[in-house]
């Protein structure tokens, strides 16, 4: 079994990683654009054309199912990506967790914050997840400037002031955070750290790994086995050509699990 995910970048590890431990004898392949990031200020012809590039990159190494690990490219290119390779491809987009936050909100009385780049935060795509999945709850979009940049390059210090800048635009009493990025459930514990102030332990964080990853099993038709052996391999891509996990990768947790596995080098 092989499993495909693509971003612009390093975002595609939490999904990665989910997969791994799902099915620890899956091969991934994981194709990024590093000659293309970041994705976000392009126009949206723009972002679909790399996207594109991306996942045929990864559809040649004929994987059972594609994940697009990027809400940007799932926002802008889903369309093109499945017209072009489904049904011979199963392709998993990413849509941010609004309506599970939204639906534990709505039973609790609780708050939710959506942490989001810039250019989605109060984007039409949002408020119609609002629109569509929010149930009444009462919800803050929160813009967090850099973030996303900072975790690319690994940088500590970049990560913190951006975590630090956006929690300072978090409401104090929010209960649940949804992950607009992929690349923000890299520092889950960080966020929940800087939100967590007077209180024993920060808000629940609400990401999309573990459901893309779900999803893509049931494309693939296949379970999850947790306790099959080891044995996946990891392609990494880089605009199309083989390449090395990057070093920001092994900054997280994430990556160092996945930089354990035999790397392929076709």
């Amino acid at each position: 079994m092989k499993i495909a995910l693509m971003d612009s970048g390093i975002g595609l590890l939490a999904a990665a990683a989910a997969v791994r431990r799902a099915r620890p004898d899956a091969d991934l392949v994981l194709s990024s654009d590093p000659d293309g990031l970041p994705w976000g200020p392009r126009d949206s012809d723009d972002i679909t054309r790399h996207a594109l590039l991306c996942a045929r990159a990864a559809a040649a190494h004929r994987p059972d199912a594609l994940i697009v690990a990027c809400n940007t490219a799932s926002v802008h290119a889903l369309p093109a990506l499945r017209a072009e390779l489904e049904p011979a491809l199963p392709v998993i987009g990413t849509v941010p967790a609004v309506k599970p936050a939204a639906a534990a909100a709505v039973r609790t009385g609780g708050r939710v914050a959506i942490w989001a780049t810039p250019a989605t935060t109060g984007s039409p795509y949002q408020r119609r997840l609002i629109e569509e999945f929010g149930h009444g709850a009462d919800i803050t979009g929160v813009p967090c400037h850099g973030l996303a940049d900072a975790i690319e390059s690994g940088d500590e210090d970049l990560i913190t002031a951006a975590v630090r800048a956006a929690a300072e635009r978090t409401p104090a009493d929010v209960e649940t955070v949804v992950l607009g990025c992929t690349h923000y459930e890299l520092v889950g514990n960080r966020i929940r750290e800087a939100l967590r102030g007077a209180r024993s332990e920060g808000p629940a964080l609400q990401g999309s790994a573990a459901a893309v990853c779900a999803q893509a099993l049931r494309r693939a038709n296949v379970r999850p086995a947790p306790e099959a052996a080891p044995v996946g391999g990891l392609t990494v891509l880089h605009s199309g050509r083989v390449a090395a996990l990057p070093e920001a990768a092994l900054t997280y947790a994430e990556g160092r699990l996945l930089a354990a596995a035999p790397a392929s080098l076709t």
